[in-house]
Formats: C-alpha cells, sequence, structure tokens
C-alpha cells in the first residue's frame, strides 16, 4: 500500500438482486404462505382474546351494565378491531406479494434487499461508479457482481 496517497474507508448501500429460480419461487412462496397463516393465526388468538377480555367484564359487572361497564366493552372492541385492521392489511399485502411471485418469469432479476458494504476511495476514482455496485444471486450464491469494487 503506497502511504503517500490519503485514502478513506467509506460505507455504501448494495443492492442485491435475485434470478428467478424454481427454487427460489417455491421459498418465497412458502415463506409468505407462512406468514399468511401466521397472521390467520394471530386472528384467531385476537377475536378469542377480545371475547374473553368482555366476558370477564361482563361476569364483574353489575346487571343490566351500567355506563362505565359499556364504554370499557366498546374500548376492547376499538382495540380489536383497530389491531384486526393492522393483520387483515398485513395478510393483503403477503396475498399480493405471493400473486405477484407467482407471475414472475424464470432468469428475471428481481430486486431482494440491500446491505452495507464498505470500500475504499483515494484521490483520482470515480465515486460515483464506486457508489453504484450490486450484487446478483441464483439459489443463495453469488453469481455476479457488479460495479467497480
Amino acid at each position: 500500500m503506497d502511504v503517500s496517497k490519503p485514502q478513506l474507508l467509506l460505507k455504501r448501500v448494495v443492492n442485491v438482486k435475485v434470478i428467478v429460480t424454481p427454487l427460489w419461487k417455491e421459498e418465497v412462496q412458502q415463506q409468505l404462505q407462512a406468514q399468511i397463516n401466521q397472521t390467520d393465526q394471530q386472528l384467531q388468538q385476537l377475536d378469542t382474546q377480545g371475547q374473553r377480555a368482555i366476558a370477564e367484564i361482563q361476569k364483574q359487572s353489575l346487571q343490566p351494565p351500567g355506563p362505565q361497564t359499556l364504554q370499557q366493552i366498546e374500548n376492547i372492541q376499538v382495540q380489536v378491531n383497530q389491531k384486526k385492521s393492522e393483520l387483515l392489511e398485513q395478510k393483503n399485502q403477503s396475498l399480493q406479494n405471493l400473486q405477484q411471485v407467482q407471475f414472475l418469469e424464470l432468469d428475471q432479476e428481481v430486486p431482494q434487499f440491500q446491505m452495507e458494504g464498505f470500500f475504499r476511495v483515494e484521490p483520482g476514482d470515480n465515486l460515483i461508479s464506486k457508489m453504484q455496485v450490486e450484487i446478483v444471486l441464483r439459489d443463495g450464491v453469488v453469481e455476479e457482481i457488479r460495479g467497480d469494487v
């Protein structure tokens, strides 16, 4: 290493893409289906917990229930409905992603995620080209590194 040239170690975002293969499609579809199933379980648990909480309040309250008890029940129902709405949105997103994956063509490149990496820069380097690096994977194996490493 030439000590007369100053160098800096910088951090950059590296885009990771995957090449669509039958194995990749199957794995992603299984992951998405598992997320959907987990969301369905959470929805069922939420319903059960909400019903239990309301039943407990009704059991402990006077008959007929007073305004404070009715307010407590309404608050629980509002909280349950808000959480249900969030979970249904998650499920809908997973279902949309599942549908999109099914329509991907084999050997197509798709963005998968981003990660950070370090690189050296010294006078005379093209910073823009050093910032534009991406990795292409096929079934988890690095197939190509693009850009000025």
